[in-house]
């Protein structure tokens, strides 16, 4: 961010350097071409004059040292021709004496009344010259024709040292400017980066460096002191939850306890009448007691952490299928697993199998006898850069299955099915999204073909690791979902 405010300030600057700087520099070198064409016309002409002068007063052996002594003044070389074009002298060369140089433009432009301004080239290591061709006398009687020569080299050296000058000032602007706007970004983005890392201090439980409320504008100090309150009070609340988690473990589980001996206690000691009664109780307190341990699990596990890690998916799979089949089997139930090839998914420690137990154990209670429950492990492609490769396991039951409207609802915490005939606390499947979600996946139910249910687990194979991954605890983890049955 702070690269990016310098970036833009610096371009302003630099932008506003080259509107004014630029035309400057060219308004500056044609102007000083312009001046010293206008002071070299003019000394042309004076000279053009007194070379007119000498000729009418039949001096013209003067010529010569007066073309000389303008040269040495000027820095420049003269050539001075009669009214016909025949030089008479030519400071530069004097071997040009006595030749005809009517036919060149210049010259003739003159002996026609018209002076002649322009430049021309030279070998390179001569360079450019400005030529100044003026007549003397008026265009009826020409006396003569006085021609100046300068090198353009001094002048265009001056221009040379003008940019470089402004060039300089432009640097030193732009480095000044850039301190200037290097502190003022700084002053705005340090205290979002302070912002950032109390933001990613919160997201990991607890800010040990809150950000400074008396550094940067008005607003981001606004911003910090409202940020660090926010903070401070989720802390407290997300403490004061943890300590009724952990508080509510310890103090629920002996009442039920012992509310459960005592029940059983009383068996000896009923009629035959009040058996059923005492079973019921006693089957509520149970499914009281897993919905406890069931809340308590998902209240840590979105309060902890742990990183996900590669688990390979289909011997998981066969492992719990495995585990399962004594129980299957009392039921008259078949667990079928398809077979397939290894796949290394993200996974918290501990997640798969909790995750298999809960549909297993759901898939088990909604099927028939003569039915079966299929386990298959799916794999699919990558589809772009944005959605990685994932791996699909399926648990497919016979049961009666769900309404689209129930499938949206089976995640939500203690909803049962309305024609439900077990004794479920409705915390298995959103335990399922939980740790499905802590590996970066997803969970959904969806209609078997045929009838029954298709509960659909969606994970990230283990090469798509990223530093995102969500995490929680390996404790909770264990204690999140049933024990898968005995055989």
């Amino acid at each position: 961010m702070t690269r990016r405010l310098l970036l833009g300030h610096l371009s302003l600057i630099l932008l506003v350097l080259l509107a004014l700087e630029v035309p400057f520099g060219l308004f500056y070198a044609r102007s000083e071409l312009s001046r010293f064409s206008h002071t070299a016309e003019q000394g042309a002409t004076t000279l053009a004059e007194v070379c007119e002068d000498k000729m009418e007063h039949g001096l013209t052996a003067d010529l010569p040292e007066l073309a000389v002594g303008y040269g040495q003044r000027t820095g420049g070389t003269v050539l001075v021709a009669d009214r016909r074009g025949v030089v008479l002298t030519d400071t530069a060369a004097p071997a040009m004496v006595g030749k005809d140089l009517s036919a060149e433009p210049d010259i003739s432009s003159a002996l026609h009344g018209r002076p002649a301004v322009g430049t021309r080239g030279a070998p390179p290591a001569d360079g450019e010259f400005l030529f100044v061709t003026v007549p003397g006398g008026s265009n009826a009687a020409v006396a003569c024709v006085v021609r100046t020569v300068y090198a353009l080299g001094p002048l265009k050296a001056r221009v040379h040292t003008t940019w470089l000058v402004l060039a300089a000032a432009g640097l030193g602007v732009i480095a000044v400017t850039s301190l200037i706007g290097f502190a003022f970004a700084r002053s705005i983005t340090r205290p979002v980066q302070a912002l950032e890392r109390a933001t990613a201090q919160l997201a990991e439980g607890r800010i040990t460096d809150p950000p400074a409320t008396d550094h940067g504008p008005p607003e981001l100090r606004r911003l910090a002191a409202s940020f660090t309150r926010t903070a401070t009070r989720l802390q407290h609340l997300l403490q004061a939850q943890q300590a009724f988690a952990s508080d509510v473990s310890h103090q629920l589980k002996t009442p039920l306890t012992s509310l459960r001996l005592r029940l059983e206690n009383f068996e000896p000691h009923l009629a035959p009448c009040a058996q059923d009664s005492l079973d019921k109780a006693l089957g509520e307190l149970e499914r009281l007691s897993r919905m406890v341990q069931g809340l308590l699990a998902l209240a840590r596990l979105e309060n902890t952490e742990i990183r996900a890690e590669a688990a390979d998916l289909n011997t998981v799979v066969a492992d719990r299928a495995d585990i399962w089949t004594a129980f299957a089997d009392e039921q008259q139930v078949d667990i079928i697993v398809s077979e397939g090839t290894s796949v290394q998914v993200l996974a918290v420690p501990g997640a798969l199998e909790q995750i298999i137990d809960n549909l297993l154990s759901n898939a088990l209670r909604v099927s028939a006898p003569g039915t079966a429950v299929t386990m298959a492990v799916v794999t699919t492609p990558a589809q772009g850069t944005r959605t990685p490769p994932m791996a699909e396991l399926h648990v497919i039951d016979q049961g009666p299955g769900m309404t689209e409207a129930e499938r949206h609802r089976a995640f939500d915490r203690f909803w049962r099915a309305p024609h439900a005939d077990h004794d479920g606390t409705g915390l298995g499947l959103p335990l399922v999204r939980h740790l499905t979600r802590a590996g970066g996946g997803e969970v959904t139910l969806e209609a078997a073909p045929g009838g029954g249910l298709d509960a659909v687990v969606r994970l990230r194979h283990a090469e798509c690791r990223t530093r995102q991954d969500r995490l929680v605890t390996t404790a909770d983890v264990d204690s999140a979902a049933p024990s898968a049955p005995a055989r």
